[in-house]
C-alpha cells in the first residue's frame, strides 16, 4: 500500500505541474461533444454522463474514503481529494464552455453568464487563485462549486435525458438551490429558533432570483444555424428564395413576410419555441413552433405574418425564444416608406 500511495501522490504532483493539460482535455471533450452530438449521439451522451459521474464521486467522497481505509488500512491522501475536486471543476466548466459560447446572444445579458463560465474555468486552472483565494473561503468555494455544477447540468440534462430547455433549467436550478443549503446554513450562525426558517426563506429567495435571472442564461444546447426574412418561400424545399434586410411598406402589405430559422438541437429533443415579432421594440405578434433535434444544419421552421400595422415603417425584429422566454437568436430587418 505505501508503494501505491507514493505512486498516486507522484501522479498528483505531476498533473498539478501541468494544469493546462487537464483544461485542454476538458475543453477538447466539450468541443468533441458539441460537434459530434448529431451524427454520433452516443459520444456526447457518454461524455456528459462521465462529467456527472465525477460529481457523484465528490458527493460520495467520505463514504468512499472510509471504504478505502477499511479495505486497505489507509485513507486516500488529502492532496488527492483536493485535486479530484479541482479536476472535476476544470472538466465540468471547460466541457460546458463551447456550448454556451455557441448559443449566447452576445448583444444581450446572456454574454455576462458565458463570460462568468469562462472566468470560472480559468480560475480552476490557476492554482494560486484556486487554492489561496477561493478554497480558503468556504462560502465562496461552495458557491463556486454550485455554479460549476449548475453550468454542467444545463448542458448535460438535455443531452442525457432529452429534456426541453425550460425543464432542464428548472431541474438544474432546483439541484443548485439544494446544494446551496450548506453555504447558507454556514453563513447564518445566530443561535435563534428562527434560524432554520431564515435559511429556508433565503433558499426560496435564491430559487426565485435564479428563475428571474434565466433570461441571462443561454439555452446551452439550442442555437440558430441559419436565418432569413423573405417574401417568397419554397415550402417543398423548406428554404427561403431570397433573404432580405430591407423591404418597402407596399411590398410588405402585398406579399406578407416569412421569418425563417434553422435551429440546432440535440437528437431526440423536442422543443417548443416562439417567433416574437417586434416593431420599434414593441411586440405585435407571437407565434409558437415545435422544433425537433437531430439535423446537423438545424431544424428548419418558419412563420408567416400577413397583418401589419397601418404604418409599418421602421425597425423590426423577430426574436426566437424558448418556452421560458430565453433568447435563442434574433432576426432584424428594416421597412422603408
Amino acid at each position: 500500500m505505501p508503494v501505491l500511495k507514493r505512486r498516486v501522490l507522484r501522479w498528483v504532483v505531476w498533473v498539478r505541474r501541468h494544469p493546462g493539460l487537464v483544461a485542454a482535455f476538458g475543453f477538447v471533450s466539450g468541443v468533441l461533444s458539441f460537434t459530434l452530438i448529431e451524427r454520433h449521439e452516443g459520444v456526447g451522451r457518454v461524455m456528459a454522463i462521465g462529467m456527472l459521474a465525477g460529481w457523484l464521486l465528490l458527493v460520495l467522497e467520505r463514504v468512499l474514503s472510509q471504504a478505502v481505509a477499511t479495505r486497505f488500512g489507509h485513507a486516500p491522501p488529502p492532496a488527492l481529494l483536493r485535486y479530484l475536486t479541482q479536476f472535476t471543476h476544470q472538466e465540468s466548466l471547460f466541457f460546458a464552455l463551447p456550448f454556451f459560447v455557441a448559443s449566447t446572444s452576445w448583444n444581450s445579458g446572456q454574454a455576462l453568464f458565458s463570460i462568468a463560465v469562462a472566468a470560472a474555468a480559468l480560475v480552476a486552472i490557476i492554482d494560486p487563485i484556486y487554492y489561496r483565494r477561493l478554497a480558503t473561503r468556504r462560502w465562496l468555494f461552495l458557491g463556486y462549486h454550485t455554479f460549476a455544477l449548475f453550468a454542467l447540468l444545463l448542458v448535460a440534462l438535455p443531452l442525457i435525458l432529452r429534456l426541453p430547455a425550460m425543464a432542464s433549467y428548472q431541474l438544474a436550478l432546483g439541484i443548485a438551490v439544494l446544494l446551496s443549503f450548506p453555504t447558507l446554513a454556514g453563513l447564518i450562525t445566530l443561535p435563534r429558533w428562527w434560524r432554520p426558517l431564515l435559511v429556508l426563506v433565503l433558499l426560496a429567495g435564491l430559487g426565485a432570483a435564479g428563475w428571474f435571472a434565466r433570461l441571462w442564461v443561454p439555452p446551452a444546447t439550442l442555437r440558430l444555424t441559419e436565418v432569413a426574412v423573405t417574401t417568397a418561400f419554397d415550402t417543398v424545399g423548406r428554404s427561403p428564395e431570397l433573404a432580405l434586410q430591407r423591404i418597402g411598406a407596399a411590398q410588405l402589405r402585398e406579399h406578407g413576410l416569412y421569418a425563417y430559422t434553422a435551429i440546432h438541437a440535440p437528437l431526440g429533443l423536442s422543443e417548443r419555441v416562439r417567433h416574437v415579432w417586434l416593431h420599434e421594440g414593441r411586440e405585435v405578434d407571437s407565434i409558437e413552433l415545435e422544433v425537433k433535434g437531430g439535423r446537423a444544419e438545424g431544424y428548419r421552421a418558419w412563420t408567416r405574418k400577413l397583418n401589419f400595422p397601418e404604418r409599418p415603417e421602421g425597425r423590426w425584429q423577430v426574436r426566437v425564444l424558448t418556452a421560458d422566454d430565453r433568447m435563442i437568436g434574433t432576426l432584424r430587418f428594416q421597412v422603408d416608406p
